[in-house]
């Protein structure tokens, strides 16, 4: 299995997920989902973009 960098993209969406979770759990900032998932979805945002080239 070849790894390959996420493009500018994936990366940028992924740290946008990261963020807003991070800003649910000190509790700054609401939209009805649990931070936990959320930043779980950053993670396999960012490992498909590791993990599929030209994703």
């Amino acid at each position: 299995m070849n790894l390959s960098a996420p493009t500018q993209l994936v990366f940028i969406i992924s740290i946008f997920l990261a963020v807003i979770s991070i800003l649910i759990f000190i509790g700054s900032f609401s939209i009805g989902v649990p931070s936990f998932w959320l930043m779980f979805v950053a993670y396999i945002v960012l490992v498909a973009g590791t993990l599929f080239k030209g994703i």
